[in-house]
């Protein structure tokens, strides 16, 4: 049975903002998660991302704003705050010394659990990251995706209610992914709560119950990823490439379009008349088209702009 709305949210961020220097990274930003729910937080590079999940950890302090969770407040309850939240970074912190079974066993012991109460936990959530097998084998020896999955296991050695995950599944291959989102998923449905950064569109609309944009630290757009698709797009989307597409961007063809983008050789047509285009583009049989409905990915162009951005 899903649990009922709390009147009250499991974590609440608000007015949060971070400088450095002159550049404001985070700007007036504020946010809630629910029990049992997946919140996504996308942007482009530079967007507050990192710095958000960071202020979320304590691990730096906001120049202005409150955040409070499971009743309590940072900084002043950073540590019972973060005794109650597992975290898995973008950044491999494995310990390669030890080996699976050890990486559970030491992470625990920073929580103050005593080693035979983690111990009858480590069996369980090996299984959960389906590396029973490679129990006590060391992180050297495993691949991307079994790597990510033990960084799971080991964000849940303490039963946390609340999860912050920063780009998990960055760099793995298809399979891995769709092992750690299986995972996931599962965690959603025990009731925990994530809070998730992601580049990859198809893992927020599978994950994320709702989602908020970012970019340049401000909050741009928020709300369910189907709700966000129908707002801000027109519901349908024709693709056209090969020779010559471009040269049908500022044709007759743009009539049937509400909006019209491109980006490399492609050009991309936003339309409530797929049908009279994909018609009317029959006479152009030199071009390649993809009729598709609209999406995050679309979404997320269209209000971060297409132009690609490096780290900030």
């Amino acid at each position: 049975m899903p649990h009922p709305a709390p009147s009250t949210p499991l974590f609440s961020a608000q007015h949060l903002s971070k400088r450095f220097g002159a550049n404001t990274v985070v700007d007036d930003l504020s946010f809630d998660i629910a029990p049992g729910e997946c919140l996504g937080v996308i942007g482009p590079n530079g967007a507050g991302k990192t710095t958000t999940v960071r202020m979320c950890l304590g691990l730096t302090a906001p120049d202005g704003g409150s955040i409070s969770a499971l009743g309590l407040h940072m900084p002043r309850d950073a540590l019972a705050i973060k005794a109650q939240i597992g975290v898995v970074t973008q950044l491999d912190t494995l310990d390669p010394d030890f080996n699976c079974e050890e990486n559970l066993l030491v992470y625990g012991r920073y929580f103050g659990m005593k080693d035979r109460d983690i111990q009858k936990r480590i069996p369980a959530l090996l299984e959960f990251a389906s590396l029973t097998s490679k129990a006590k084998a060391k992180p050297g020896e495993l691949s991307g995706g079994m790597k990510r999955r033990l960084s799971l296991a080991r964000a849940l050695v303490n039963d946390p209610k609340l999860l912050l995950l920063d780009e998990p599944t960055t760099g793995l291959d298809p399979q891995a992914r769709h092992l750690m989102w299986e995972r996931l998923q599962a965690l959603l449905q025990q009731g925990k709560s994530i809070l998730l950064t992601t580049h990859f569109m198809d893992e927020a609309e599978r994950l994320c119950s709702r989602l908020l944009v970012l970019d340049h630290g401000k909050k741009i757009a928020e709300g369910k990823p189907r709700d966000l698709i129908a707002q801000h797009l027109e519901p349908d989307v024709v693709e056209v490439f090969g020779v010559g597409a471009l040269a049908v961007r500022d044709g007759p063809l743009r009539a049937l379009a509400a909006r019209v983008e491109v980006s490399g050789e492609t050009v991309f047509f936003y339309t409530d008349q797929a049908s009279a285009l994909l018609q009317a583009l029959a006479a152009y049989p030199q071009l390649r088209t993809l009729h598709r409905p609209a999406n995050l990915e679309d979404l997320f162009l269209k209000l971060t702009g297409r132009q690609i951005r490096e780290d900030a």
